[in-house]
């Protein structure tokens, strides 16, 4: 799982979503995908399907799920959008 999805990856999915995501009290939401970041923009968050994302310096990021098929729930959406995002 590590290195299933790399940096450039998630914040072209990150910068989609704040193109062209629907403004909400939490951050911006596109296709059941809220993408939100912390005051400084150093950590970049997205979530969605019981999942949350955190993704911060040297190319790291975390997952925080309570089960697999939300896992890939998740990441299957993060995968549509990166190829919305790529026509």
């Amino acid at each position: 799982m590590k290195n299933e999805l790399d940096s450039r990856f998630l914040l072209n999915v990150f910068e989609y979503i704040q193109q062209h995501g629907e403004s909400t009290e939490n951050g911006k939401f596109y296709e059941g995908v809220t993408a939100f970041s912390d005051p400084d923009g150093y950590t970049i968050y997205l979530q969605g399907s019981g999942v949350m994302l955190r993704s911060g310096f040297h190319n790291t990021y975390h997952l925080d799920y309570q089960h697999e098929k939300h896992k890939d729930d998740f990441i299957n959406k993060l995968k549509h959008i990166y190829n919305k995002a790529n026509e």
